[in-house]
């Protein structure tokens, strides 16, 4: 083993590691060292520091901050802590009754172990173009609560691994609007289990919604599905619609032309999927 030289020592950066109990003394640390980064799951940032792609000077670990977990239900509404972990989301009885299509998508993310250290916030903080959730909270029109103020979904993510918060921003919870019905399906890479394409159908008190994942820099929604399905909630109204999908995002995983092909599918199977559920009152 190569013993470590003192040019290794001076190249290495000195990290300081804090573990809060509440958010004030979090948002605080924060505001103390700039350099400083939030640690929720870790399961990105963990693995961009051993690359030395991020050099923070200190992690904020939020795994201690009770007022950032949990599930509540007010109004038709679900709000989900930003800490809340996927394995959480999936196995609530709240989410299960009342958001099941929610649960079904959490449940399906990663491996046990990214279930179970992964959380709701860090995952659309990343804003990673392949995520599940940012479908979900495009689709159910849901809204980001953070430490400043509300933001509607559509308004959040902004683009490649980019949202709309503040340096000093923090989201502290998702309030998703209970749909009458909804069912999210995805094309996944086998190995990552990250959607190549993922397709969120919901049909909401304002009409159906149509939010598209993996195949964009961002989530989008499709009008041309979403009137269609207006018309009939059904996965036959889909069959003939034409629309065009602007710049779709290409890698080694899948093409943007094979992307293009798979959108209108996954969108058909997951109308079929959420027609067959009784809707929520009936």
């Amino acid at each position: 083993m190569r013993a470590v030289t003192a040019h290794d020592r001076s190249a290495m950066r000195a990290l300081s590691y804090l573990r809060p109990k509440s958010l004030a003394t979090a948002l605080q640390a924060l505001s103390e060292d700039p350099q400083a980064k939030f640690l929720a799951g870790g399961q990105t940032l963990l693995p961009a520091l051993k690359l030395r792609l991020a050099a923070p000077t200190r992690l904020i670990d939020l795994q201690a901050i009770a007022e950032l977990r949990g599930v509540s239900v007010a109004a038709r509404h679900l709000q989900i802590g930003a800490m809340t972990t996927h394995a959480e989301v999936a196995r609530d009885a709240d989410v299960c009754r009342l958001l099941p299509a929610l649960g079904a998508l959490a449940g399906g993310i990663g491996d046990r172990m990214v279930r179970n250290l992964g959380t709701l916030g860090g995952s659309i903080v990343n804003n990673d173009p392949a995520a599940d959730y940012p479908a979900a909270l495009v689709g159910l029109n849901a809204v980001v609560v953070t430490t400043r103020r509300r933001l509607p979904a559509s308004k959040f993510f902004r683009g490649l691994y980019e949202t709309a918060l503040d340096a000093d921003e923090l989201v502290t919870a998702v309030e998703f609007p209970v749909a009458r019905r909804a069912a999210y399906v995805k094309f996944k890479n086998p190995a990552s289990r990250f959607a190549i394409v993922g397709v969120l159908v919901a049909e909401t008190d304002e009409g159906p919604r149509v939010a598209v994942t993996g195949a964009g820099s961002v989530p989008f929604r499709v009008p041309a599905y979403e009137r269609a399905l207006s018309r009939n909630f059904c996965a036959q109204a889909l069959e003939g619609v034409v629309t065009e999908f602007g710049a779709l995002n290409s890698d080694l995983h899948a093409s943007a032309e094979y992307r293009a092909h798979l959108i209108p599918e996954i969108t058909r199977r997951a109308a079929l999927e959420a027609a067959r559920v009784i809707k929520r009152g009936e």
